[in-house]
């Protein structure tokens, strides 16, 4: 343990920093701060070897017991009730950015596990994704890093824009539920969704009701994470055997994210408990506990990056965010229409 204990304070020290500040500048958020702290730190104090334990098991580890805690977030009767009549808007959302984030891959030459991170960062839930997606694939924290700031950017985008662009293309005033699903399948991160829909019930004075739709079906596209990661380690496990890259049998138990299945018995427990008079405020603590978790990852995250490298790099996987960006909305508002919802 004390290996470990001077790097877990120095990423508790920056995460409570980067709390306070996203707590200040919602639309930005703490895991965004915690990464921009940590890798300005990091050109600062480049000999951190005594540290170095304590940091890589934050940015590995600590980042998967916050993804199992963030299942405590989702009660999975109120998202059949509620979440359902989004699901063909989100499986046609999630298909596309995937499809983009290929095709561009392949186009451009863009690294596989960048490609992979913004794509299902771009089709499901922004740094949560990321955060389940990176141990499977292994990716390093520099790939992490550089695909939430893709990610990150293009939120703030959508935070400040949608609001007014929903008012251009005559969503209902009356009701948040149109513009709650936009918003729910269209902005990457919970923050920024969160951003939007508050946004647009205080223009239009509708209490929470386009908050409460939008985070619903933000909570189901969460759900997406449990294939996409099943299937990511699959196909790697696949892919080394192949290539006899860890030797000629390579065992999916080896790859297989084991903190997705307790990911899925978190949130089970939160439905069972809930149905039997549990109040939902009971899981709160675990919710903001698994925030706060991913904040001290990012942290970490940014004192293993090297922002130099970073900066040079980061022209093409930007271009790939914004490609996935431009073709969720669109296709997101192209199926409301055709469904009737707008």
């Amino acid at each position: 343990m004390k290996r470990y204990l001077v790097g877990l304070l120095a990423c508790f020290a920056i995460a409570v920093a980067a709390w306070l500040l996203g707590n200040l500048l919602p639309v930005v958020g703490g895991p965004v701060f915690a990464i921009a702290i940590g890798m300005v730190l990091a050109v600062l104090f480049k000999k951190r070897d005594y540290a170095q334990p304590g940091i890589d098991f934050t940015s590995k580890k600590v980042l998967q017991y916050a993804v199992i805690l963030l299942g405590f977030g989702l009660n999975l009767s109120v998202i059949l009730e509620t979440g359902v009549r989004s699901l063909p808007i989100i499986l046609t959302t999630i298909a596309v950015a995937l499809f983009v984030a290929y095709i561009l891959h392949k186009a451009l030459r863009i690294p596989g596990k960048i490609s992979t991170l913004v794509g299902v960062g771009s089709a499901i839930c922004g740094g949560s994704a990321i955060a389940a997606t990176a141990p499977v694939i292994d990716a390093n924290d520099e790939e992490v890093a550089q695909s939430i700031s893709v990610i990150f950017f293009f939120n703030v985008l959508a935070a400040v824009l949608f609001p007014a662009l929903g008012g251009l293309l005559g969503f209902d005033t009356a009701s948040g539920e149109a513009f709650g699903i936009f918003a729910g399948t269209a902005i990457n991160d919970t923050s920024s969704v969160t951003a939007a829909a508050a946004t647009w019930d205080s223009l239009y004075h509708l209490g929470s009701a386009t908050l409460d739709m939008a985070v619903t079906v933000k909570l189901t596209r969460t759900l997406a994470i449990i294939p996409i990661t099943l299937f990511l380690a699959f196909f790697r496990t696949r892919k080394e055997a192949k290539t006899g890259k860890a030797g000629n049998k390579v065992r999916l138990g080896k790859i297989f994210p084991f903190f997705i299945l307790w990911f899925i018995l978190a949130s089970v427990i939160t439905t069972i408990a809930t149905h039997f008079g549990v109040p939902a405020d009971f899981f709160l603590p675990f919710k903001d506990l698994s925030k706060f978790l991913i904040i001290m990852a990012m942290a970490a995250i940014g004192l293993n990056t090297n922002i130099v490298k970073l900066i040079k790099t980061g022209g093409k996987p930007l271009l790939m965010g914004f490609c996935c960006w431009v073709s969720i909305t669109a296709v997101s508002l192209l199926v409301q229409h055709f469904t009737g919802i707008w």
